[in-house]
């Protein structure tokens, strides 16, 4: 008769304790939900606030930016050229490395080797990005004024090298886990027909992990665009409409910083402007979160 109660009563106690489980996972689904929606609120709030004296027009088509300045401008245009040219160069010089590194990794290297290498490539992703911002400008800046005549001490080339360096890690971990996810079957078969190590890699294993390997991409691309530090020190704070990298440019979230300072009045239109630089930001990070999950389920319908 004991046992049999004490078993009775095991029953609803290990019910009660799962149960708080899953209320306590359900309110930190809501907690990050409500995060979410207070953002979204506050940007709007007081982006329809900016918008009420700007038109939304030359908001998107003046190619020049200066609410700080005597002549008041409102063109996002240059903020965005400075920001998606940063993102480019980056990941132009972090794609091929960090693809590399992933097939490498996977493909070739070593358990071993791979257990160690791996956990070491991702602290670059750890190291504050203020610290990667002051390496651009003492370290690569001087390096390339070697040998490229007329490169400006700020400048756009500097600032995305040192963020492509910063993004490697996603795209190579990411792209390492989409690789090592693909069945070793389709290895074998590719082995067995008599291909090489490299024509079942670039071949066969490269192709059945691209979903991975994009969403790798697409959000290495969203952590470029919203990096700070780097474009604030090292890309200089003047705001023009270009695609040269050897001057000065401006990104979104560097001129977020230079108003937060604390130099601009507050309920201002000039410290409205950072609400309306800050929506156009969150709304490109969102539209590229999309397209990632997007690639990443049309892909999988595609090889299932």
């Amino acid at each position: 008769m004991t046992n049999r109660y004490k078993k009775k009563q095991y029953i609803p106690l290990k019910k009660t304790k799962e149960i708080l489980i899953e209320k306590f996972l359900l309110l930190s689904a809501f907690i990050t939900i409500l995060t979410t929606i207070g953002i979204i609120l506050v940007l709007s709030i007081e982006a329809v606030k900016f918008f009420r004296e700007v038109s939304i027009w030359s908001f998107l088509t003046d190619t020049q930016w200066t609410p700080l300045f005597t002549n008041k401008r409102y063109g996002i245009l240059p903020l965005l050229s400075g920001t998606f040219l940063t993102s480019f160069i980056a990941i132009a010089f972090a794609l091929p490395i960090g693809l590399t590194i992933a097939i490498y990794l996977s493909e070739y290297a070593p358990k071993s080797f791979r257990n160690y290498v791996k956990p070491a490539l991702e602290l670059l992703a750890a190291v504050p990005t203020v610290v990667y911002g002051f390496f651009a400008l003492t370290v690569i800046t001087p390096f390339l004024q070697s040998f490229i005549p007329g490169l400006s001490g700020f400048n756009s080339l500097s600032a995305g090298i040192v963020m492509g360096i910063m993004i490697i890690p996603i795209i190579s971990s990411l792209s390492e886990d989409a690789l090592k996810a693909v069945p070793s079957s389709l290895r074998e078969a590719a082995y067995g027909m008599g291909s090489t190590r490299l024509q079942t890699a670039f071949k066969v294993t490269v192709p059945a992990a691209s979903s991975g390997i994009m969403v790798s991409v697409i959000l290495a691309i969203s952590r470029a665009i919203g990096e700070t530090m780097i474009v604030a020190i090292a890309a200089g704070q003047q705001p023009r409409l270009t695609l040269n990298p050897l001057v000065p440019v401006e990104t979104l979230t560097a001129y977020i910083v230079q108003v937060s300072l604390g130099d601009v009045q507050q309920d201002s239109l000039e410290y409205r402007t950072i609400f309306a630089a800050g929506i156009t930001l969150f709304i490109f990070t969102y539209i590229l979160n999309n397209i990632s999950q997007w690639v990443r389920n049309k892909f999988r319908e595609k090889y299932e």
